[in-house]
């Protein structure tokens, strides 16, 4: 049995692992990476990379498609589109490509170490890789777990034939003609909104009152009118009880209690993410756990002394920026520097149509912590980019505590508002205060004005409305 001997062990390539990685080896660290899987895990295989880019072919097709209705404002008309869907996902697949041999490449200029198998723990200080040529032991010193997270299977829905999750979506041979989304959650929505713009027929089951729950009911209106708008059918407080026999359609239990059932050619599942742990061999460690998730202190330490956990494993926010940030802390941690987790706010994104930003406290936080605050919103009907973009709908919105006007928390929706996250969460970050962000010059026409104009009008003087 092949015997390897290192200072740092990752288990996972996902985006918290290979960051971690990689950071280890810039700080002259002996380190080997498992991965069962592709590099880049979850994330860039079938999770935020492919789904963008399944997003983006969707919102193309969908302006071609106004276009040949004659639907534009700004009188451009084409002819009926065409949409060759095994190409289109060819594409995504080649972009996945390029990043999985980019992970590679800088794994390699890092001097890591990359073993193919699966990890399974022997000791705290040891584990067994299954590898396509024999088992290979790594012997370490220290252990970062990585290995993120897989979806939630319904045990009335089990996955198989037409129950997908969000993997098996992303890699469909042709569009479903009906599409049931259980679940309306931001997974759910994102790509339930992708297939409406496609051409699909989408019914979305939700058990709760709301779409979204996670985000307050004034940033979810604008999806919900657009979902209204594309045709998409969503019942709330609804509950899936399961396929038919021959898995053609989902049979629902209404809000009123009646049992319905919704024809469809998939029934996507989209329920929640649960950590990938399995196989791993936790039951050789002695790890505290918060429910299924591995519970860690500031500096992602577990209770055993040498073994750190990281990203989707550890809970929420199940989010790959968090994992890379936590990554790169940990190999810091390794190499003997003082570092500790302490981010005032980790920027959530909903890529739906229009998109959801949000960024420390809402309104809804704040007042439920007891804190005095002043919130300025700024409407996107009024900014000049988003009207020369057709994208009016939505706004920024800014919260900051009333006596020191330092900015607790700041969300957005509309489209193309994800970019705007990383001012966001700097300003927040930052310690701004609202004459700081009102004081910034803002480049004009663009959507970052919002941001400038909701400080104003939180201070009492708005310009333009």
């Amino acid at each position: 049995m092949t015997e390897i001997i290192c200072k740092l062990l990752v288990i996972g390539a996902g985006p918290g692992g290979y960051v971690c990685a990689i950071r280890a080896g810039q700080l002259g660290i002996d380190t080997v990476i498992v991965e069962s899987g592709k590099l880049g895990g979850t994330c860039l295989n079938v999770g935020c990379i492919p789904s963008k880019a399944m997003i983006h072919v969707a919102e193309e097709f969908e302006k071609a498609v106004h276009a040949a209705a004659g639907k534009t404002p700004f009188g451009l008309t084409a002819g009926a589109p065409a949409l060759d869907f095994g190409k289109a996902v060819a594409w995504k697949d080649g972009i996945v490509a390029r990043l999985n041999n980019g992970v590679a490449g800088l794994l390699r200029k890092a001097k890591v170490k990359i073993v193919h198998g699966r990890a399974r723990f022997r000791d705290g200080k040891t584990v067994v890789v299954e590898t396509e040529t024999g088992p290979k032991v790594i012997r370490t010193e220290r252990i970062v777990i990585a290995t993120g997270s897989v979806p939630v299977e319904l045990p009335f829905l089990p996955f198989g034939g037409a129950v997908i999750s969000s993997t098996e979506a992303l890699s469909l041979s042709e569009v479903p003609r009906r599409l049931a989304v259980v679940g309306g959650g931001y997974i759910g929505l994102e790509l339930g909104i992708a297939f409406a713009r496609l051409g699909s027929q989408v019914t979305v089951v939700e058990a709760q009152g709301r779409i979204l729950p996670l985000y307050d009911a004034e940033l979810t209106a604008p999806v919900a009118k657009q979902l209204t708008a594309l045709g998409v059918e969503v019942l709330l407080g609804a509950k899936a009880r399961g396929a038919t026999p021959k898995g053609d359609a989902l049979l629902v239990e209404t809000a009123d209690g009646q049992e319905r059932r919704i024809a469809a050619d998939k029934i996507l599942v989209t329920v929640g993410r649960a950590p990938a742990t399995a196989g791993l061999g936790l039951e050789e460690l002695v790890l505290d756990m918060d429910g299924r998730f591995i519970r860690i202190n500031e500096r992602c330490e577990t209770t055993m002394r040498g073994i750190h956990a990281i990203g989707d494993v550890t809970g929420e926010p199940m989010l790959a920026h968090r994992a890379m940030a936590q990554g790169e802390m940990v190999a810091e941690i390794a190499a003997g520097l003082p570092r500790a987790w302490d981010k005032r706010c980790i920027p959530a994104i909903c890529f739906t149509h229009p998109e959801i930003v949000s960024a420390g406290l809402s309104p809804e936080d704040a007042k439920r912590a007891g804190l005095d605050v002043k919130i300025g919103q700024f409407p996107f009907a009024a900014n000049g980019r988003a009207m020369t973009r057709d994208g009016e709908q939505g706004f920024v919105r800014i919260v900051a505590h009333s006596e020191t006007q330092l900015v607790l928390g700041i969300q957005a929706v509309g489209s193309g508002v994800s970019e705007l996250s990383t001012a966001f969460g700097l300003a927040i970050e930052m310690g701004a205060t609202l004459e700081d962000v009102a004081g910034t010059i803002h480049a004009h026409p663009t959507l970052g004005e919002g941001f400038q104009e909701a400080a104003l009008k939180a201070l009492g003087h708005a310009i333009h409305i």
